[in-house]
């Protein structure tokens, strides 16, 4: 009996060590997960720029005193800020000369300064002839030559910028011409061709008005459909049949689901491509059996005596279903929906079926607005070749899970805030 004890207290103790042992491998590899991420992407927060005296000359903007409405902004328009830019730098570099050399010069800075000088003469028309000092967006390798993740000991012929422009990016950066700022164009703007324009702004309001189609469309259904198959319907082989194929339907491929969207939605109604009306619609219908699932598991968990407490002062099955069942079912509710939608949130088979991969650089105003999400945003940038974009992914996966982590925190407070014990 002694060896026998002693066996089993061996054992409980090895079985409680390799619980140890797994709970300190899941954390381990969460944290390899999140140091990795956090260290590829914390550097898409703060974005470089450089210091130029730039010159609103007349001759190349035109007169805009006396223009208004439309003549104004074609004039606005027709304006060649590529030339305010290379007078500015050539400037600074008055040694450079040849067309080469110029065109390598004027690479230092983004394609997006042009617009940022459109911009300023737009709202100040008095900056004409005059030289104003501006701190411009650098072009997406300068950048990453001053976050350190491009080598200077490397042979020319394996790096994007050249010697000389080493050169030019030492002389701005010794005379205080280059800084590095919070980037406030990645989660202000949508998608671009170019690493140092682009950001989640477009991708992260497509992704919060699929989901409130989503939700809007799949809890009202889900929680009325767990509330009949529960409490009102007759148990028979047809009831039986309902609850097979959803529990069978909850375990269907998500890229199934885009297929019918496709079918459904795009072929046979003929809504919008590309919409946040469309992926919802058919995100609602992937997150729908797990709501159903949730939601009866939460209504069966009330306890029989409530019912019973209710018929007896008279309530109706109505009643009794909706002053006490409901709100008793509540919390777990919520839990099956925000579990619902967190998968929802990333997804993204469904969508490239109903058309969401597309290059959207606009940001969507409404729900039939040609929109994109941040998991396909994330997609596509990660099938990019420029450098830039790989920081950008992990950013990008930085501001999804923050999101992730913000509807749980929602989902949280409102179970807590309906959450009542019997």
């Amino acid at each position: 009996m002694q060896a026998r004890l002693t066996g089993r207290n061996a054992a409980e103790l090895r079985f409680r060590l390799y619980g140890l042992f797994a709970i300190g491998a899941a954390i381990a590899t969460l944290g390899v997960l999140l140091f990795s991420i956090v260290g590829k992407g914390y550097t898409a927060f703060v974005q470089t720029e450089i210091l130029l005296d730039v010159r609103f000359d007349a001759a190349a903007i035109g007169d805009l005193e006396d223009l208004e409405g439309e003549g104004r902004r074609a004039a606005l328009q027709r304006a060649d800020y590529g030339a305010l830019l290379r007078e500015s730098l050539r400037e600074q570099f008055p040694d450079v000369e040849g067309r080469t050399a110029i065109r390598s010069l004027t690479a230092l800075v983004s394609t997006g300064a042009r617009a940022m000088l459109r911009e300023k003469i737009a709202d100040d028309p008095a900056l004409l002839d005059r030289s104003v000092p501006l701190w411009l967006t650098a072009d997406d390798e300068v950048d990453m030559l001053m976050k350190g993740q491009i080598a200077r000991d490397v042979p020319e012929s394996e790096r994007r910028l050249s010697d000389v422009q080493l050169a030019w990016v030492d002389a701005l950066e010794a005379e205080g011409r280059i800084r590095t700022v919070f980037n406030r164009t990645f989660l202000t703007a949508g998608d671009s061709r170019e690493p140092e324009l682009a950001g989640v702004w477009g991708a992260l309001v497509g992704s919060f008005l699929t989901l409130a189609v989503a939700l809007g469309v799949s809890f009202p259904i889900g929680v009325l459909t767990a509330v009949y198959l529960e409490e009102f319907a007759p148990k028979n082989r047809w009831t039986d049949l309902v609850e097979v194929n959803i529990n069978n339907l909850a375990a269907v491929p998500s890229i199934v689901y885009g297929l019918l969207g496709l079918a459904v939605f795009l072929n046979i109604l003929q809504l919008p491509r590309s919409a946040p009306l469309v992926g919802g619609l058919t995100l609602a219908l992937m997150t729908l059996p797990t709501i159903i699932i949730a939601a009866r598991s939460a209504i069966l968990g009330v306890p029989p005596s409530i019912r019973e407490a209710a018929r007896g002062v008279g309530a109706s099955p109505l009643q009794v279903v909706a002053h006490h069942v409901l709100p008793l079912a509540l919390p777990g509710i919520l839990t099956g929906t925000i579990i619902g939608m967190a998968r929802a949130l990333g997804e993204t088979a469904p969508l490239l079926m109903v058309g969401m991969v597309a290059f959207i650089v606009d940001v969507p105003g409404s729900l039939t607005d040609a929109a994109t999400v941040l998991p396909v945003q994330i997609f596509l940038w990660a099938d990019s070749p420029e450098r830039g974009f790989v920081e950008k992914v992990s950013g990008a996966i930085l501001v999804l899970m923050t999101f992730l982590l913000l509807m749980n925190a929602g989902a949280i407070v409102m179970r807590q805030k309906f959450e009542k014990r019997w």
